[in-house]
């Protein structure tokens, strides 16, 4: 991901009342009619987003590590896509859900062809109301912002990991809950770092995924697109500071305003409403130009991390997962 513009992101009280006529016999009184108490709307569960467990996330950054390299046309690539299938299989096998669906096709760059998926889970696929969730799931082939080792595989724990991990986790967890208001399509793109697999360290850098999902909508939504996406990536720092990207709030305003607001009141300390200073090009960008209101949730703030080979494990948080997965899935249940 890179930035477009500046280099570099809610009683009726009762009354009674007593006639006595002092002069007339006494007679029976009139039955009174007893007011009737307002009908309560019936209280909702409260959600339990304590099921949301940041130390499973850290494993799954853990096990994707595991496949550095995981760009284009490396084997971690095809065990990436492998696992998170088989992560997803077990998600799946708990809920009314479509299996996992594979978007393939190929990709041409300079007249070499490129295998490429991307990868849908979709959630209560009956439901007509259909949100988006997604990430990208391939790394860059090289740290090349690495000082002393710009040739080295860049593993990758924040930079691409994290959005995998906070899905996987959610799609776990929305197994063992009530079904929200809403059908949810979890998708992983391939090919955000773009063509050569180097992210901003390309200059012509152009995600190839998600522009193929978003020219390809009617696959998945014959009629109606989804009402909105959101899109992770980025989001384990141990240092984490989440703010508004320019381009989101364009798209989508009112659903980054719920989402923030939701994310200050359970992790105030990892959100903050003030707005990058400069607008973001990431998987959003496909999908709000498909006409789908779109948001981006990033920290690209991780100096002096970025793409080199120190982006690891170590500097990953349990608890800076929690604050994004937590909040995303009490957006996923508001109205």
């Amino acid at each position: 991901m890179i930035s477009q513009t500046v280099p570099f992101r809610w009683q009726a009280a009762a009354f009674a009342f007593t006639v006595t006529l002092a002069l007339l016999p006494a007679c029976p009184a009139p039955a009174q009619t007893q007011p009737q108490p307002e009908a309560q709307p019936q209280a909702q569960p409260e959600l339990q987003t304590e099921l949301w467990d940041g130390q499973r996330a850290m494993a799954v950054i853990g096990d994707l590590l595991r496949f550095t390299p995981r760009s284009m046309e490396t084997a971690g690539h095809q065990q990436t896509i492998d696992y998170i299938k088989a992560e997803l299989a077990k998600t799946l096998d708990k809920t009314k859900a479509d299996p996992v669906i594979l978007q393939r096709w190929a990709f041409r760059n300079d007249g070499k062809p490129f295998a490429m998926t991307n990868i849908i889970a979709r959630f209560a696929p009956s439901n007509p109301r259909r949100v988006i969730v997604a990430t990208h799931f391939d790394s860059i082939v090289k740290a090349y912002r690495d000082a002393k080792t710009p040739d080295a595989p860049m593993p990758g724990a924040n930079n691409s990991s994290s959005g995998v991990a906070v899905l996987l986790e959610t799609a776990r967890v929305l197994s063992l809950l009530p079904a929200p208001p809403v059908g949810i399509d979890f998708v992983f793109f391939d090919g955000e770092e773009g063509s050569k697999s180097l992210g901003a360290g390309d200059p012509e850098f152009a995600p190839i995924g998600s522009p193929y999902f978003a020219g390809h909508l009617r696959d998945f939504y014959p009629s109606t697109k989804p009402e909105k996406a959101a899109v992770f990536d980025m989001v384990c720092d141990r240092d984490l500071h989440l703010k508004p990207d320019p381009s989101s709030i364009d798209s989508a305003g009112t659903e980054v305003k719920k989402f923030w607001e939701i994310g200050i009141k359970t992790a105030p300390s990892s959100f903050d409403t003030k707005p990058l200073p400069y607008a973001m090009s990431d998987d959003h960008s496909a999908l709000a130009a498909a006409g789908i209101p779109s948001f981006l949730v990033i920290d690209f703030e991780y100096e002096p991390f970025y793409n080199t080979t120190q982006d690891t494990l170590d500097k990953c948080s349990a608890k800076s997962l929690e604050a994004v997965g937590r909040t995303l899935l009490q957006y996923l249940y508001a109205p």
